[in-house]
């Protein structure tokens, strides 16, 4: 009997993966050359300016990142003087983080940015495209347990 073979091109999780690695790195595109950004902080920048003030526990969560991925995003952040760390009242090893005006200010430069780009990639396809794949991705997140 012959071993089974499995073709990466064909299979879902890699094809995922692919696709979201591809548009990650176009987009990241914009915000390292007009911040000199990694991709760990434009998701610790944008998890930050979209909730306020968030744990490192929850920015890795929210944002599928590994914890020195989010330690070291939040102290490049930190060097540049665009967010504040906060220690929690209760539980001194807990530290709340919070943007700066600098922080901020980048972060609602980028908002703008980030909607272009979202609506250029979706104009790539046609309408009927754009609902199957805002139905599919959300029939997946929530099989699962994403939303």
């Amino acid at each position: 009997m012959e071993p089974q073979i499995l073709e990466l091109e064909s299979f879902l999780p890699y094809r995922l993966y692919r696709l979201a690695d591809t548009v990650s790195r176009e987009f990241s595109r914009i915000y390292k050359e007009r911040h000199g950004l990694t991709r760990p902080e434009w998701r610790t920048l944008s998890g930050l300016g979209q909730r306020g003030t968030m744990t490192a526990t929850e920015l890795g969560e929210q944002s599928a990142m590994h914890k020195t991925k989010v330690s070291r995003a939040v102290a490049e952040l930190e060097r540049r003087r665009w967010l504040t760390r906060t220690a929690d009242e209760k539980d001194r090893r807990v530290e709340h983080l919070t943007l700066t005006r600098a922080g901020l200010a980048a972060y609602r430069e980028m908002v703008p940015l980030a909607k272009a780009f979202e609506r250029e990639l979706l104009a790539r396809l046609s309408v009927e495209e754009q609902v199957a794949v805002a139905k599919g991705t959300a029939a997946l997140e929530v099989a699962l347990g994403n939303k």
